[in-house]
């Protein structure tokens, strides 16, 4: 049974998995103007929804022949990764704070990114290298000046709200075991493609008329789609085998806190992609911007906030969210309102029990500023199924 709630009255129904009452008008207008499009299948809204630039974060957008990289988010190929090991909460060390700095000293976190390269076939175990960097010649010509920033950045973690966290999981049979969870992206280089191409989607004529610039869009058959696509799909794959690399680097951190250690096969997901897929009998461009794929079956990662704990998923295949489900709790407040609502000790107080920073620089990402986790959960009973509840016990945030 599905719990959608549906907003008529525009081209195409907006299907939200929330109370419309409690979405921001800023968001709730940002939808509408999306319904607006010309080439416009189908909108569906998580519950993590929250305003965003151009785009709502917590939409999954299908368009017919046509895909706007606003849509995308500007950190093509943001997600998350995680993986289970065969330590219990026992056997962790009394002290974490070692294990933390273990983990910060391997992964560079914000702006910071490694002073050579890592040797990230031998590191990952992942092949292919050599074909993905041969494709970087074909990436928009203003970014080949970046080769090697983006070479050292593959393993780094950046800011905002990305994270690394050594997890305990709640309840179950598995009680006490511990994970290692992620959440990164393309880092430098997907950024500046996305910002490169949005600019150019804004100069094109079949634009000229939005309702809001952002939501430009390149057209299937043109050659400005054409390129978008060719960068698009590259920095995903960046943003994978980033994500790839900084969990190989975690987990050498814990193997050589905690030696002995095994661990179980990873799950990564995106949440922030374009995916070519079929609904309605219509070959469609959907793009989750703060959504993940929950195809039946699919492996997901739902993260809380810094001092909440996650959720790993497993989609239940509903159509009516084009296979999608939320990529997070969603921010109730904007980053300046939580500097301006909450102090270093009410980040102290939330994240107690918890090793992690503590300080000025990271109290927008306090708990206090994100939704519940529970509640957005419970909203999309219909989505996904729950494989395992975790509960964080180090946090390292840029």
């Amino acid at each position: 049974m599905s719990v959608y709630t549906t907003i008529e009255g525009a081209r195409t129904d907006i299907r939200l998995w929330t109370d419309p009452a409690t979405v921001e008008d800023e968001a709730l207008r940002q939808l509408y103007n999306v319904t607006t499009l010309p080439w416009i299948h189908g909108v569906a809204v998580m519950p993590d929804v929250h305003y965003g630039k151009g785009a709502t974060v917590g939409s999954v957008i299908a368009l017919r022949d046509a895909v706007s990289p606003a849509a995308v988010g500007v950190d093509i190929g943001c997600g998350m990764s995680a993986v289970r090991t065969s330590l219990t909460a026992s056997d962790l060390p009394d002290d974490l704070g070692p294990l933390r700095k273990r983990i910060e000293d391997a992964v560079p976190v914000g702006f910071d990114m490694h002073d050579r390269p890592v040797d990230v076939a031998r590191v990952t175990g992942v092949g292919g290298w050599g074909e993905f960097w041969s494709r970087f010649s074909s990436l928009h010509p203003g970014v080949q000046k970046l080769r090697e920033r983006a070479h050292r950045q593959l393993g780094t973690l950046g800011g905002g709200n990305h994270f690394i966290e050594v997890c305990l999981e709640q309840g179950g049979e598995d009680d006490g075991r511990v994970w290692l969870m992620l959440h990164s992206g393309s880092r430098g280089i997907g950024n500046e493609l996305a910002k490169r191409h949005i600019e150019i989607a804004k100069s094109l004529p079949h634009n000229a008329d939005l309702p809001d610039r952002d939501l430009a869009v390149f057209v299937t058959g043109t050659p400005e789609m054409e390129a978008y696509r060719n960068d698009l799909y590259w920095a995903q794959e960046y943003a994978a085998r980033n994500r790839a690399t900084i969990l190989a680097l975690v987990k050498k951190a814990l193997a050589d806190e905690v030696p002995g250690v095994r661990f179980d096969e990873p799950i990564s997901c995106h949440h922030n992609y374009v995916a070519e897929e079929r609904y309605d009998g219509v070959d469609l461009m959907v793009t989750r911007k703060g959504a993940i794929r929950a195809a039946k079956g699919d492996l997901g990662i739902i993260p809380g906030s810094m001092g909440t704990g996650s959720y790993i998923v497993r989609g239940l295949g509903n159509e009516a969210s084009f296979q999608s489900a939320s990529h997070g709790a969603g921010r109730r407040m904007s980053r300046a309102k939580a500097r301006r609502s909450f102090t270093a000790a009410d980040l102290a107080e939330q994240t107690r029990g918890v090793e992690c920073r503590k300080d000025a620089g990271v109290v927008d990402e306090i708990p206090g500023a994100y939704k519940d986790i529970d509640s957005v959960i419970k909203a999309q009973s219909d989505l996904v199924e729950v494989v395992a509840h975790l509960k964080q016990v180090v946090c390292v945030k840029g």
